[in-house]
């Protein structure tokens, strides 16, 4: 049964059009004025939106899903308005070779709710040096290559991974951390950590690493792509490389665009992330390589905990944070409300941009024979986050009770509707 969605502002083309969009059969079939159908969606005015790609989530599953699961992962991706998800593989088993790795999409296709891309390891166990099959966990299906959570220790070991993906036309997904130097810290380095008297992170645990590797990613030609940047630092390296045609694309988190440092007024364990909450400073740069190319995305970073990981306060918590259901209403409240983005801009970082990067060419648009994957978001109607509203298991956020805007009406994938506010 074909659907129209009615009286939308689409965003389609990098372009904000007031115009109706006709669905057959799971994909776009027309985009025009005075469309009809058998059955009829009106927007009420409201943002149509590509669905939404986030290129780094965490789903716990399999062996940690007291945390989350792929169900309440992905039900989480689309309350967010998220179609397209690419999640981490620092889960147990690890998904090392071709076998577990085919089990794990094969559950993520029965139990997600939206497209969910399985990531897998640089290095097996993401703690070791020893290289898994990588034509072979291609071939299974993983979309790049991460051990995300874990920054890959050794050189040498990097380099041989970087020219076998190379190889295989694989990206490698760097959490970029030198342990040496990050020393078992919970805190930015910064007069916050001194006066809660907390474990400090020098920028240079994150830095020090993205040097190294934007050195062998241009000796091996890899796509060399940087999880979440954190650092003024961090933005001017890969600026540098960019210019110099090394192929590295990178990411920046939600939160490291919405909080820095100063925010941390108490031992509260939903400010501990890794990276940490940085500088003001840090925060400019981070939005100014956005703002000038240098910065590709915007990705979450959604790693759900149980309250229990999370008591202890931030010597003894888990790091992370959840991220899927507060994105895209944090950003547009922070930055597009206040000018400092354009929505277009907005939307271009979590849709199109990130499926062009890592090569996924059915999401991230909204264009005549693409998948239905849409988002219809609520730009006028101000609203509170509740966590306990939250679709995730976990409720790990500094965001709760913010007042924002664009909050998610529906989210189709496929053409069929997976998540609608009020519904079951």
């Amino acid at each position: 049964m074909a659907t129209v969605i009615k009286n939308g502002y689409i965003y389609t083309g990098g372009e904000i059009v007031h115009s109706d969009l006709l669905i057959k059969n799971g994909m776009i079939a027309a985009i025009g004025k005075n469309l009809t159908a058998e059955k009829e969606i009106n927007a009420q005015e409201k943002l149509v939106s590509p669905g939404l790609v986030d290129v780094h989530v965490h789903y716990r599953d399999p062996g940690q899903t007291e945390k989350e699961d792929v169900r309440t992962g992905s039900l989480a991706a689309a309350h967010g308005g998220f179609t397209t998800v690419c999640a981490m593989p620092n889960v147990d088993p690890v998904p090392n070779t071709p076998d577990l790795l085919a089990k794990m999409i094969q559950n993520n296709h029965k139990a997600g709710l939206v497209h969910i891309l399985q990531y897998a390891p640089i290095t097996v166990d993401e703690d070791s040096k020893e290289i898994p099959d990588y034509a072979g966990l291609k071939k299974a299906g993983c979309v790049a290559l991460s051990n995300d959570g874990k920054g890959v220790q050794d050189a040498q070991t990097m380099f041989l991974a970087m020219q076998k993906a190379r190889k295989n036309n694989l990206l490698i997904a760097e959490h970029a951390q030198d342990d040496s130097l990050f020393n078992h810290g919970v805190m930015n380095d910064g007069p916050t950590a001194r006066l809660l008297k907390q474990e400090p992170i020098t920028e240079l645990a994150e830095t020090t690493q993205i040097a190294r590797d934007l050195l062998l990613a241009e000796k091996t030609g890899v796509h060399y792509h940087v999880c979440h940047v954190s650092t003024k630092t961090s933005v001017e390296l890969i600026r540098i490389a960019k210019s110099h045609g090394i192929n590295v694309t990178c990411e920046v988190a939600p939160h490291h665009l919405l909080l820095g440092e100063e925010n941390i007024s108490k031992d509260d364990s939903n400010f501990k992330m890794n990276p940490p909450l940085r500088t003001r400073e840090d925060q400019k740069a981070l939005i100014a390589g956005l703002l000038d190319g240098t910065i590709d995305m915007i990705a979450t970073d959604h790693a759900p905990h149980t309250a229990k990981d999370k008591q202890g306060g931030f010597k003894n918590a888990a790091f992370g944070i959840v991220g899927s259901e507060t994105a895209f209403s944090e950003l547009y409240t922070k930055f597009v409300k206040t000018g400092t983005f354009t929505l277009q801009q907005l939307l271009n970082w979590l849709t199109f941009a990130p499926a062009k990067a890592f090569g996924l060419k059915k999401a991230g648009r909204i264009a005549i024979n693409q998948p239905a994957d849409i988002a219809i978001f609520n730009l006028e109607q101000k609203a509170a986050i509740n966590s306990s509203d939250f679709k995730s298991k976990a409720r790990n956020t500094p965001f709760n009770q913010d007042l924002v805007f664009g909050q998610t009406e529906l989210t189709m994938v496929d053409g069929k509707i997976v998540f609608q506010k009020g519904g079951k």
